[in-house]
């Protein structure tokens, strides 16, 4: 006998977790099937560093952005790996990732990511107050710290970006730079430091997220793995999975990196690729950071929490590949060791790889299905997930109940893909 209910969400990741908090919020009876565990270690979100990045505007898909590549892969310092492949979808994203690397692009997707970010930050700071949630949220912002003079002043392009948004960082040099943060080796040149960036430990949010939502009455299935969307004319009829079948009135598919593999079956070619990361778990070092640090030649970052010490980076496109490869590890500790005095806290706790929902214009897509009407696609989030599920899993309730969205959802449309 198949199982009921309002809306089925596909995806127990920080997006479908906020999508079911704010439908059960909106009166909507609730289930979440998840093909692991909520808050599993292979959650995109779960071993991030956990940066509320609000400052973080500009799309990866920038002017300028294949040249930089291309030149730190000549010098050997490049966080990108793209394995070579004979997959048409992998070079047909990289293709379309080529073409948006335009100005026209670059204003409009930071407009878009300013108003997701920035009500996302503003729902997540009540929903962390009113839940009572702990999970190391600290309002201390983020330092974009340089070695290169150089660097530093081209930085100042991308703040002069960001004034529009009053998200304009501010520069520190010198003796004010290091008695705001010790921390830093002393071969640093220079920061920006963005005030209104925060961070927390996302497995503990995701943690207490999970509960909040049992106490809600959601219904959680794990270790549930869809099989099927059996579909009907113009509508999703069920979800088959290894352990019978599921149905609603709507369903929500915020399924991360693997949402492109489920909508092939429907017709619906979404182009998100997984982008692999890496983070490394430690204890403080002796000389801890006081404030998240992102190593921007690099791309690297640096979390400090209470309860541990977290290093983050690398973007590899490699398929759905969870090896973790040393190298990639070891370029974490190297960034670290050129940036701060006591890099390391031993020992080790934790090595993560986790996958990125990738869409080649660094958009999210949040959208009904254009095909399907009682079907909701909410995913590539890339980077931001953390930053931006609040407000996306608000706008999915929205869709869902009819209510007027608390933004313009017009640049996260499937339709844009189109063309």
């Amino acid at each position: 006998m198949e199982k009921h209910s309002d809306v089925l969400i596909i995806g127990g990741g920080i997006i479908g977790l906020a999508c079911a908090y704010y439908l059960a919020k909106a009166g909507q009876k609730v289930r979440l099937i998840e093909q692991n565990t909520v808050g599993a270690d292979t959650a995109a979100s779960y071993g991030n560093c956990g940066l509320l990045f609000i400052s973080h505007l500009l799309p990866l898909c920038a002017p300028g952005t294949i040249r930089q590549e291309l030149k730190r892969w000549l010098q050997g310092r490049s966080p990108l790996y793209i394995k070579l492949s004979s997959d048409m979808k992998r070079f047909m994203w990289l293709f379309n990732f080529a073409r948006k690397c335009n100005d026209a692009h670059l204003h409009h997707a930071i407009r878009a990511k300013a108003a997701i970010c920035s009500h996302s930050i503003s729902l997540l700071e009540t929903l962390l107050k009113e839940e009572q949630i702990e999970c190391d949220w600290e309002e201390k912002g983020v330092l974009m710290v340089f070695k290169s003079p150089s660097e530093m002043q081209k930085y100042g392009r991308t703040n002069n970006l960001l004034k529009p948004y009053g998200l304009e960082a501010v520069s520190l040099i010198g003796d004010e730079l290091f008695d705001m943060e010790p921390a830093l080796g002393k071969d640093i040149y220079g920061a920006w430091l963005h005030k209104k960036d925060s961070h927390l430990r996302p497995d503990k949010l995701l943690s207490a997220w999970h509960r909040i939502l049992l106490k809600m009455g959601v219904t959680i299935e794990e270790n549930c793995r869809l099989e099927a969307l059996i579909a009907g004319d113009r509508h999703i009829q069920k979800a088959q999975t290894a352990d019978g079948a599921y149905s609603a009135d709507m369903y929500v598919l915020a399924a991360g990196a693997w949402t492109s593999q489920l909508t092939r079956q429907l017709k619906l070619n979404l182009p998100v690729q997984p982008g692999k990361g890496y983070s490394l778990t430690m204890p403080r070092p002796m000389v801890c950071p006081t404030i998240p640090c992102y190593f921007n030649e690099l791309s690297v970052a640096a979390t400090p929490w209470q309860s541990g010490f977290r290093l983050g980076g690398t973007m590899e496109f490699s398929g759905f590949n969870f090896d973790i490869l040393a190298r990639r590890i070891q370029n974490l500790t190297a960034a670290a060791a050129q940036y701060l005095s006591a890099p390391i806290g031993e020992p080790a706790m934790e090595e993560w790889v986790g996958m990125r929902p990738m869409v080649y214009d660094d958009l999210p897509i949040i959208d009904r299905a254009p095909h399907h009407h009682n079907l909701v696609v909410a995913t590539g989030h890339g980077m931001q997930g953390l930053s931006m599920a609040t407000s996306t899993g608000k706008l999915v309730s929205e869709i869902i109940t009819g209510r007027k969205p608390h933004i313009d959802p017009a640049a996260f449309a499937i339709r844009r893909f189109k063309g």
